[in-house]
């Protein structure tokens, strides 16, 4: 293992949001089944790494309370996993900056896991290829592999096997957020409660919505946006079903509550539709924050490649 240089690295990833998420059956080992469309928007978190006596992690940024500095902690849990595949007892201290939402079903904690791998392994010049980092992210959880990729992609499995998305153009985006952050196991709980006895499909896409991204039609994708989570997100914290129903009456084309919550997020027409939104949701005072974004965007990359120098 060759260190090119002493100076810190530092990788960006976004955030995602998930066009459609179909949950299958619960089955015997506690987990279901997913078809999900995931679809990287320009909400970046960043990672730096640099060489220290010991291991460590801290974040600043958006929601920094609430992210673990101990081995439970995603960034730190793929940097070490890479230092174990090249053999290195050296350690190094991660520095996250968070602008995605913690615990708000945007991937954050996945995103930060990707964006490690791709700092430490420019950092280290290991030399990976990318099969490599994606079995490594595949490990570290479900959404992992997708941050690493960005674009957009059907994902299945638990989400980590993943088939690129042809996708024309670019789609707007408004994000209304909650701070109060909902725990992914208890909102899959919640939908099986709300399920029952009733018979579960294994899941599977829907073409209109693949039909849709390919022609970059903005009203179709809109009218199918799906998320089986959506119901049980929304029995936990019934004031997201106020944030979607003030968002449409105000001009969104679509809304959707992104993976197991809690932020919503509304699909407009237009950059200028986007921005009136911001302004309409931001004085309806029904979440705690408003952001914009775009998508597709790139996953996990280096703003700073030693490689290159």
């Amino acid at each position: 293992m060759e260190v090119t240089s002493t100076a810190p690295v530092t990788a960006r990833v976004p955030a995602k949001v998930n066009l459609e998420l179909r949950v299958g059956p619960l089955e015997d080992d506690g987990f279901h089944s997913l078809s999900t469309v995931f679809h990287a928007v320009d909400i970046h978190d960043e990672v730096s790494v640099r060489a220290a006596d010991q291991w460590s992690v801290t974040t600043t940024g958006v929601g920094e309370d609430l992210v673990p500095d101990d081995d439970t902690n995603l960034a730190l849990r793929a940097a070490r996993l890479l230092a174990t595949r090249v053999g290195t007892d050296d350690c190094l201290a991660i520095e996250v900056v968070k602008r995605i939402p913690v615990a708000g079903g945007m991937a954050g904690g996945s995103a930060d896991a990707a964006a490690a791998l791709v700092a430490v392994d420019a950092f280290w010049a290991t030399g990976f290829s990318p099969r490599e980092l994606q079995d490594m992210a595949a490990r570290l959880g479900s959404d992992v592999p997708f941050a690493l990729e960005g674009g957009t992609a059907l994902g299945s499995g638990r989400g980590e096997h993943l088939v690129p998305v042809l996708t024309r153009g670019t789609f707007n985006w408004v994000f209304a957020l909650h701070h109060e952050g909902l725990s992914t196991p208890a909102v899959y709980a919640e939908c099986d409660r709300l399920r029952g006895n009733r018979a579960v499909p294994e899941p599977a896409p829907n073409a209109a919505l693949m039909a849709a991204l390919r022609a970059g039609d903005v009203d179709a994708l809109a009218a199918n946006l799906y998320n089986d989570l959506q119901d049980a997100a929304c029995t936990l914290m019934p004031r997201l079903t106020e944030t979607m129903t003030t968002g449409l009456a105000s001009g969104a084309l679509g809304a959707i509550v992104s993976g197991s919550g809690p932020t919503v997020a509304f699909l407009c027409a237009d950059r200028t539709s986007a921005l009136d939104l911001m302004v309409t949701l931001s004085a309806s005072n029904i979440c705690d924050e408003v952001v914009s974004a775009s998508g597709p965007v790139h996953g996990a990359h280096l703003m700073h490649d030693l490689r290159r120098r």
